[in-house]
């Protein structure tokens, strides 16, 4: 298995559950692995081959910027359902930040990871 991997990409939206953080976007940092075969890619030097973190990049920032959830577990759930069924990943392992929302600490939120790393 190989991954490929975006780190901490930093995207603003509106996301919480307190009427203040309803009417303001706070940054998250992302952190996406999502497993492939590079093989292809690797010997034809093409994009076409490839998974293009790029694109996947684009895509999470324009959900993510659009979204309103309230939990960032709900979140990062739909983050992983887009990235594994629009470009048929079959494994995600995806850490979402919320930053400081909790006084004193660096960072808060969760690590989830769904589907099979070998398929």
């Amino acid at each position: 298995m190989d991954i490929i991997f975006i780190r901490d990409l930093r995207i603003d939206t509106v996301i919480g559950i307190y009427d203040w953080e309803r009417s303001i976007r706070q940054t998250l940092h992302i952190d996406l692995e999502m497993a492939t075969d590079i093989a292809k890619a690797a010997a034809s030097d093409r994009i076409e081959d490839a998974l293009n973190y790029k694109a996947v990049a684009k895509r999470v920032i324009s959900f993510v910027e659009e979204s309103r959830f309230q939990l960032v577990e709900t979140l990062a759930e739909r983050i992983v359902e887009l990235v594994r069924e629009e470009f048929s990943v079959s494994w995600v392992r995806l850490v979402l930040n919320k930053g400081g929302a909790v006084r004193g600490a660096r960072g808060v939120g969760v690590i989830i990871e769904r589907g099979a790393a070998g398929s």
